[in-house]
């Protein structure tokens, strides 16, 4: 093909970014966009010169020019708008959460592999220089067995838009979990290199937010008098088949000193590391000595350091896809597992 075809579904303050990156792309060609609200899809398309506007995106899906599909639209949506994408032909790069449940995401992965086409969730923390940098460190061995991670990103005052779609069970599912704690519940993972869990211990709360408390101001939904009713703060334990284990923190509203505060902190057998900042620190060569390097140098992964890129890459045959189906499979795995032990106030097995 001379040219990727992209429609955009979903014209809200994370598609801003996401338009204009796309459009500047030399193997890329930003077709159509899709959102229920004319206005803002209008402005976005005048923006990044997108010729097509479309109302909904079962339209754009339906339109025979697009190759490719990036869904970014309120969370309820995602599962099935990625599958209808992916039985027309369509190659979906999803924004997260990938789905509801995992039925619904095994739903998506199946009609991926059906179709063929090319799949990926866009974990954009991922490609930042320190995550890289700490997971090739991890790949060389430096670090040892990683036996314990810390996954952390706590908000004081940080939701989103409170009465619009974020803070609505019906139409998000959850709250800080599936919106940031998504994000660094994958980058645990990946940085361990460690995709077998096999129990969680997990509790999911609405201790602030429900009182109209922390709004942060993020998002470009029109606002409703709809009540919070997702968590806003969620913490778990995740245990996996080597014995290895990784604590999760995520909060929009939390008591804490720092207004913001995100990475993750691994411990390893010979040595630790931590993204935020970028450091790695072990015992040095004298007696008692101990080292702290910071922002240690290691080869990046991705040098482009662009979800959309790796995806365009991809689709090319000349890169693979940084995040695969199969490792998306099990963070939404860990979050139903964090979810169902909050419902039960139990440990939920994981296989």
């Amino acid at each position: 093909m001379s040219k990727i075809r992209f429609g955009i579904i979903g014209a809200g303050a994370i598609s801003q970014g996401a338009a204009i990156e796309l459009a500047g792309m030399a193997e890329v060609e930003v077709v159509a966009i899709a959102d229920p609200s004319l206005e803002r899809a209008n402005a976005l398309a005048d923006k990044a010169k997108i010729a097509k506007r479309y109302a909904s995106g079962e339209e754009l899906i339906a339109d025979p020019t697009i190759d490719a599909i990036y869904v970014a639209v309120p969370n309820k949506f995602h599962a099935p708008l990625a599958a209808a994408a992916l039985k027309a032909g369509k190659h979906v790069i999803l924004d997260k959460p990938f789905a509801l449940s995992l039925a619904e995401a095994e739903g998506v992965a199946a009609a991926a592999k059906s179709s063929g086409k090319l799949l990926m969730l866009g974990m954009n923390q991922r490609f930042a220089q320190p995550m890289q940098r700490i997971r090739r460190l991890v790949m060389d061995g430096v670090l040892g067995e990683v036996y314990h991670g810390k996954a952390f990103w706590v908000r004081r005052a940080g939701s989103p838009k409170q009465g619009t779609w974020f803070t609505r069970k019906e139409l998000a599912g959850g709250g800080a979990l599936l919106d940031i704690g998504v994000h660094v519940l994958d980058l645990g993972c990946w940085l361990m290199g460690n995709w077998k869990p096999v129990a969680v211990t997990g509790r999911a709360y609405t201790k602030l937010g429900q009182r109209g408390l922390g709004e942060g101001g993020w998002g470009m939904s029109e606002k409703t008098d709809a009540p919070f009713d997702v968590d806003d703060f969620a913490t778990a334990l995740i245990t996996f088949a080597d014995g290895a284990t990784l604590s999760l923190d995520a909060s929009w509203v939390l008591h804490q000193k720092e207004g913001d505060r995100n990475g993750v902190q691994l411990h390893g057998s010979e040595g630790g590391a931590t993204t935020n900042p970028c450091e790695l620190f072990r015992f040095g060569d004298g007696k008692g000595s101990y080292r702290v390097d910071q922002n240690p140098f290691a080869e990046p992964l991705w040098a482009h350091g662009s979800r959309f890129r790796n995806f365009v890459l991809a689709i090319l045959g000349k890169e693979a896809p940084a995040v695969t189906v199969a490792e998306s499979l099990v963070v939404q795995k860990i979050i139903d597992g964090i979810y169902e032990s909050t419902r039960t106030g139990r440990e939920v097995r994981l296989g």
